[in-house]
Formats: C-alpha cells, structure tokens, sequence
C-alpha cells in the first residue's frame, strides 16, 4: 500500500485534531477567525493577529445587491437553484475585477516593496510607480466605484495599527503611500480600496498570495446564503432582477450595543 501525508487534521475513532489540537478545546476557545487562520497556515494567531484576522473576514461579508457576486446568487435562486449551486454561482463571479483583485494587489504591493526597500524610500517608490504609469500598468486595489474613501479599508488599518509590529504594517504603509503618490502624480485621489487593503494586511500577517482571494470568498459566503435566503423567501420565481430598483427596507443606522449590555 503506497502511503501519502496530510498535516491538516487526525482523524481516530474518538478523537479528532486540527492541525494537531484537539476540535473540543478548538471549539471552545478559539474564534472561528482564529481557526480559519490555524487550518490555512497551521500555527495559532497571536491574539492580536487574531483581532487583524476576524476584521479581514468581516470587511468583505456583503456589499449590497450590486456585485456580481450576489446578483450570481440572486439569478440562480430565482430560476430555482439549491442552495449549494446558488451560492456557487456567486463564488464563480469572483474575478479580477471583484474580489479576485487581492491577489493582483499583493503582487504589485510586493514588486512596489523590492523597489522602494526597507525603511521605504519614499523616491525610490515614485520612480517605481511613474514607470509603471509610463507602461499604462493598472494598480490593482484602488479606487471604487461607490466609495470615495473605503470605511472598511480605514477601519482595516486602523485595526491593523492598533495589533501589528511597526515591522509587520510595513505592507500597509507601502499601500497608502501608493495612495498618496497616485495623487501626487497623476493629480486624482484614488483610495486604496478593500481590496487592497486586505491584501496589504494579509502580507503584513505572511498570508501566501496563492490563497489570498479564497480569503475574501471564506467572508462573502455567508452574505451569499442571506442573499439566497432573502431571494427565496421573499421574491416570485423568474423574476427580472434589476439591481437599480433594489430598495432597502432593514434597520436603520445603529450601533453596536458594548460587551455585556443587551
């Protein structure tokens, strides 16, 4: 018998280990963002970096009716789609123009870095990205088509100042100083978007490029499945979906009530 190796999980009768803990003491104290993080890169998250992880999977969980990641899923529960190919059918719209731009990010992010060295010089960052212009290069992970400046992105790095080494933020300051020579070059604001931004904090936490775009997908997937459940309960079969006549009727702005208060 030819045997192979896995370093994921341990299965045995009465004991199951992930990436060597046991699932009970996994389930008990670790966050689901914690877990995410020990199954992809097989050790724990310090407790900061776990704080900089949950806020990646939050950011990106639903942005309306508009992307085509949930009018994927709105389309194909209207034609009476089970749930796993609608919410498969949004997965699919995630390209390099939504979503998939993470990963397109951290490449330039990681060229722009080789470039500008560390500490980063902030010249030698310039002439990298007016070569690029030069060569009409798209930067990947910047401007929005609603936002003029992303809240996520901002509360990503403020979130990321407050949990991660000056050594480690290195990334996001590699990111917003791109923000700032776009303007200083070209003369247009172009925020860095979530985007990119995500894909700055997930190389400031050693995240492989490979993987960088499932992470956004692991975020929008239970936005999907409200998308789907909405859709199902609440609209005709084979409807025409026009996403301009999408109105929202949920609560208004709240915020959050503080731990302990209900």
């Amino acid at each position: 018998m030819v045997s192979w190796e896995t370093k994921i999980t341990s299965i045995k009768p009465n004991e199951i280990l992930f990436r060597g803990y046991p699932v009970e003491q996994v389930m008990e104290q670790l966050s689901y963002a914690e877990t995410v993080y020990l199954m992809l890169k097989g050790e724990l998250p310090t407790e900061d970096e776990g704080k900089v992880f949950q806020s990646i999977l939050v950011c990106s969980m639903d942005h309306g009716v508009t992307p085509p990641s949930a009018m994927g899923t709105l389309n194909s529960t209207s034609t009476g789609a089970p749930v796993n190919a609608a919410l498969a059918s949004g997965l699919l719209a995630i390209n390099d123009f939504h979503g998939g731009a993470i990963g397109n990010a951290m490449k330039l992010f990681k060229e722009a870095g080789e470039a500008a060295g560390r500490p980063l010089d902030r010249q030698k960052l310039k002439a990298f990205m007016e070569e690029k212009f030069a060569n009409k290069v798209r930067f990947s992970g910047f401007g929005h088509r609603i936002h003029s400046t992303d809240p996520r992105s901002v509360a990503l790095v403020n979130i990321a100042r407050k949990n991660l080494t000056a050594d480690a933020l290195y990334w996001v300051d590699i990111a917003i100083t791109i923000e700032e020579l776009i303007n200083e070059i070209k003369g247009k604001r172009l925020p860095v978007n979530v985007d990119g931004m995500i894909g700055a904090v997930l190389l400031s936490l050693n995240f492989d490029i490979a993987i960088s775009n499932a992470i956004f997908m692991i975020s929008r997937l239970p936005g999907l499945l409200s998308h789907f459940v909405e859709e199902k309960n609440t609209q005709k079969p084979m409807r025409t979906i026009v996403q301009s006549e999408a109105i929202y009727s949920g609560s208004e702005k709240r915020d959050l009530p503080k731990r302990g208060e209900k």
